[in-house]
């Protein structure tokens, strides 16, 4: 959504917008997170200072990740009113005075976060929806054996719509959220009333308390507390769909005070009823209320992970844009909102690594182990890149900047290292799918590289071929001819073997270059810059924002407004390279990655179609490279 939507937008809809697509997956994270603090501690007794003092590093968890890391702090670092780790990764790289290595390094933080929101957005649909099924057990036992085969049946219809874009359920999204926040707190206040100490949880003795006297538990208990705090980085990654106000809005107004009362109301549910251990979030609601609670429960975890899918297709284009990524088909899903994609290979790997997850977890309290782990490192690259851009970019000095980010780390670190401590019980899922997906980008880009440099040496300058062409050296026929090439400084490999093959040159050559930009959106009056370097030739330049899809038809008719430059579409010919890529024992990477780039190359969407050319106008000319 575009600053100027947002403006047009009164804030209440912003907000309550804000509440149905931002706040899903952390506000759905008491159907299962003071259950696993418990589970997680190994017998830790229920006791009035033990539960306090959870309730208090739960408190003190949130509001130091969320409240003041991300709102106060990574939220200030917008990139023209975008967020996520890729917005903050192009910001951090804006200093042209930072040397290679530190562009190496930032570029790695940066690509392996985004790596890990993939690990993320397979974990947090099979979590969130199978502890919302769950419930059915307290029914009846009878539903036991059902509870798997009805999670996969809501994970199967969620993906199933994906096609059809979010726009139209979106709606629906703010007002069942609301509903949801409401009911957490109501839930929350009815059952604080039977132990009214659980307040005394913002009092930070309890948590201190709790740690000194049992450092193990507490440490090992971390790794359950992280669950509480899972979807904060949302907030970031969701900021230039709302902006920062409503977000602030939303947060402190109803989803902080929701979830902290709700915390309250089940620690005291169990101070009072320790025996609901098993599952506290359901046991707060009146036997007759457990029921309408679940099928609530069940559609907001569905909310929960439509935000994250949406999120994972967004940071999958913004890597392609960034030249991350092969291109992928890609379906605009709205004729409005520019950010409501659907990829359809991404769509349906994630339903199947989603369905592979939960039959091999089989519970949500396995699967907590496997949670963790992928949204700590990710909270990690997001402060590490968040300090860099304050030093660079704010101007902020070392030593106040050390001064803010030292505890954010240290308590990053902290959640980390207990997360960790689950690896072997499922937490190598998310960092397995995290290296695969680096793995895959930095193959990509490296195999991109190498392929340019082949390809430019095999070509000449552009300047001395323009120059070498006289009038007359050529049969020039009417109409005209436009070459898509990666750069204005050599001649495009169709332009030279259609000489070559067909002796013609058109009497208008188009060189096109597409870039994209450190930036989310080009402004149109900024797209297109044009240059006539010959009778026969000109240059143009089409730039776009990290966030936007390229239409080449679109940039013809921006050429008419702006450059007085116009193209008939039927005396139009489209001129594509198609490189067929060998690998080779002694190439610029391993034989591995050689193997992967290729199988990437061949599997990629056509430039016709990611570039929206019409195909009737497309004219490929193949060549064979070796890397």
């Amino acid at each position: 959504m575009s600053d100027t939507h947002n403006q047009q937008t009164p804030l209440h809809l912003l907000t309550l917008g804000a509440l149905g697509v931002v706040f899903g997956d952390i506000g759905t994270s008491p159907l299962y997170a003071l259950k696993e603090c418990f589970h997680a501690s190994h017998g830790l007794a229920i006791t009035h200072d033990n539960v306090l003092g959870l309730l208090s590093t739960i408190f003190w968890a949130i509001t130091l990740v969320v409240s003041i890391k991300y709102i106060f702090f990574i939220m200030r670092a917008d990139n023209n009113g975008e967020g996520g780790i890729m917005a903050l990764l192009a910001l951090s790289l804006r200093n042209k005075t930072i040397s290679n290595t530190q562009r190496l390094f930032l570029v790695s933080i940066g690509l392996f976060g985004a790596a890990l929101f993939f690990g993320d957005g397979i974990i947090t649909p099979a979590i969130s929806v199978l502890s919302a099924v769950e419930g059915l057990k307290l029914v009846t036992p009878v539903f036991d054996p059902y509870v798997i085969p009805i999670t996969i049946g809501v994970l199967i219809s969620l993906f199933m719509i994906q096609r059809h874009g979010t726009g139209s359920v979106g709606k629906l999204f703010g007002p069942v959220m609301l509903l949801w926040f409401s009911t957490l707190a109501i839930l929350g206040i009815s059952n604080i009333s039977q132990y009214p100490a659980v307040l005394q949880l913002v009092n930070p003795y309890w948590s201190i308390q709790f740690i000194l006297h049992h450092p193990t538990i507490a440490f090992i208990t971390l790794g359950a507390v992280v669950l509480t705090i899972t979807g904060g980085e949302a907030l970031y990654a969701d900021m230039g769909h709302f902006g920062r106000k409503p977000i602030n809005y939303a947060w402190f107004g109803l989803v902080f005070p929701a979830l902290i009362l709700n915390y309250c109301g089940q620690g005291a549910l169990l101070l009072t009823h320790p025996e609901a251990v098993e599952n506290p979030f359901y046991q707060l609601a009146p036997s007759w209320f457990i029921l309408p609670l679940i099928g609530l429960a069940t559609l907001s975890t569905v909310i929960a992970s439509q935000a994250v899918i949406s999120g994972v297709f967004s940071i999958a284009r913004q890597a392609m844009q960034l030249g991350y990524l092969p291109r992928f088909e890609i379906l605009h899903t709205s004729a409005k909102e520019m950010g409501q994609i659907y990829i359809p290979l991404l769509n349906w790997l994630l339903l199947v690594s989603i369905i592979a997850l939960v039959l091999m977890f089989k519970s949500s309290s396995n699967l907590a182990a496997a949670y963790g782990i992928a949204v700590t490192m990710t909270m990690i690259c997001d402060t590490l890149l968040a300090a860099f851009v304050a030093v660079t970019i704010w101007g902020w000095s070392k030593r106040l900047t050390l001064s803010v980010v030292i505890p954010l780390l240290f308590a990053d670190f902290a959640f980390f290292g207990a997360t960790s401590l689950k690896f072997l019980q499922g937490g190598w899922f998310p960092v397995l799918i995290g290296i695969s997906a680096f793995t895959v980008m930095i193959t990509w880009k490296r195999g991109r590289e190498i392929l340019f440099e082949k390809l430019n040496k095999e070509t000449m300058p552009l300047n001395l071929f323009v120059n070498s062409i006289g009038a007359g050296s050529i049969q020039t026929i009417e109409g005209t001819a436009i070459f898509m090439t990666g750069t204005h400084q050599s001649v495009p490999h169709a332009l030279l073997h259609n000489i070559k093959h067909n002796k013609i040159l058109h009497e208008r050559n188009i060189l096109l270059t597409l870039q994209t930009k450190d930036i989310p959106v080009v402004m149109p009056q900024d797209r297109l810059k044009v240059e006539q370097i010959s009778p026969n030739f000109w240059l143009m330049t089409a730039c776009y924002g990290f966030k936007e899809q390229p239409d080449v038809p679109e940039l013809l008719e921006l050429c008419a407004i702006y450059h007085e430059l116009s193209f008939d579409m039927m005396d139009t010919s489209f001129f594509l390279s198609r490189e067929r890529i060998i690998p080779r024992v002694e190439g610029g990477m391993a034989r591995w990655r050689e193997l992967l780039f290729v199988a990437m190359s061949r599997n990629a969407a056509s430039a016709t179609d990611f570039f929206q050319i019409p195909t009737n106008r497309v004219v490929e000319l193949g060549t064979q490279i070796e890397l």
